[in-house]
């Protein structure tokens, strides 16, 4: 299979899946035909492997040197842009959108990619502060302090309908977290899936180019009410990156706040 070639499922932690339950399929707007392939929708138990994977992933991806973890992200603008062309053709097909703009949208991808990748290299996100002892300071000694910021854990994104690229697979949020150290699972809007599987299957090359744990990064296609809130209240999810509908964010933001330990929505 090319790197241009749908399958018509999920993408967990570097391996194909088909999933389980309904299948679905992109509609054109311009013409109302359905497009190619079917969907498969995986259910929550073909979820957990995901999130198993990226909790498996956590520990090394966190703890990558700066040029590795840099290296990374601009090997994923890299794949990205290989397939531009086939990126642009499916996504002007799902969504109706003009090529001018989705041509901007690849560029605004890739340039968030390889904005992170230098903020990686600078080492400053990782917020270091050294305070050195003060043994002789009245009234009272303060003794050596330290602190960095530090990764949260795996993280869910949901993509955008009205964005298919720039919040959407490897868009701001994606990017963010990748960037942070974090594992991202990736759950596909059905109304560009074919987009959505081109520009996983780029990250996903770029994670196994770079010799990086699988879990990484998956891409996942299901249904929202289910699998979308089993994604949410799986206790290895420790963020959720969210852009779309009011209603939709509400019901995330409820379920993130729900678990024993809530979880912020970034939405």
């Amino acid at each position: 299979m090319t790197a241009r070639e749908l399958t018509g499922h999920s993408l967990i932690a570097g391996r194909t899946v088909a999933g389980t339950g309904s299948t679905f399929n992109a509609i054109d707007p311009a013409t109302g035909d359905v497009l190619a392939p079917d969907y498969s929708q995986i259910d929550v138990d073909q979820l957990r492997e995901a999130t198993a994977a990226a909790d498996e992933a956590f520990a090394s991806f966190s703890s990558l040197s700066p040029d590795t973890h840099a290296a990374f992200l601009d090997a994923v603008a890299d794949e990205i842009e290989q397939i531009r062309d086939a990126i642009i053709e499916r996504a002007a097909q799902e969504t109706g959108l003009p090529v001018a703009r989705l041509t901007g949208e690849v560029g605004r991808t890739t340039g968030q990619l390889r904005m992170f990748a230098g903020v990686v290299r600078s080492g400053l996100f990782r917020g270091v502060r050294v305070d050195p002892a003060l043994p002789d300071r009245t009234p009272a000694p303060r003794v050596d302090i330290r602190q960095r910021k530090l990764p949260l854990g795996p993280v869910a994104v949901f993509g955008a309908s009205n964005f298919p690229l720039a919040f959407s697979t490897a868009g701001g949020d994606t990017a963010s977290a990748l960037a942070a150290g974090c594992p991202v699972i990736f759950k596909a809007h059905s109304s560009h899936p074919g987009t959505s599987e081109l520009v996983a299957g780029a990250i996903s090359r770029a994670v196994a180019s770079n010799d990086l744990h699988p879990g990484v990064f998956s891409a996942i296609f299901g249904p929202g009410r289910t699998v979308g809130q089993a994604l949410v209240t799986d206790p290895v999810i420790q963020a959720v990156g969210f852009t779309g509908s009011r209603s939709g964010g509400l019901s995330l933001v409820q379920a993130a706040q729900s678990r024993p330990v809530p979880i912020p929505v970034y939405a």
